[in-house]
């Protein structure tokens, strides 16, 4: 699987994820980017694409991402007055 463009079962197999799941995700637009490819107007993926979209997941989880770790966070203390009416 050396080429720039893949097929769904091949993206699929390249994420480890079913193609059944590519379906649903390009159905309701989630996922990585795809497009249209040929008269016959076959669904492709491109590898770069791919990759950045894994990248761009990585980041997005705050196990991955210090930055949006809560463990990362100074904490805040409440103050312990009770709001007036």
């Amino acid at each position: 699987m050396n080429a720039a463009f893949l097929t769904v079962k091949e993206a699929a197999e390249y994420l480890s994820l079913s193609p059944h799941t590519l379906y649903v995700w390009r159905h309701r637009r989630q996922g990585p980017p795809s497009f249209r490819m040929g008269p016959r107007g076959r669904v492709m993926y491109r590898r770069e694409v791919l990759d950045a979209w894994i990248r761009e997941q990585e980041q997005a989880d705050s196990r991955s991402n210090e930055a949006l770790s809560p463990l990362s966070t100074v904490p805040q203390h409440r103050s312990s007055r009770m709001p007036s009416a």
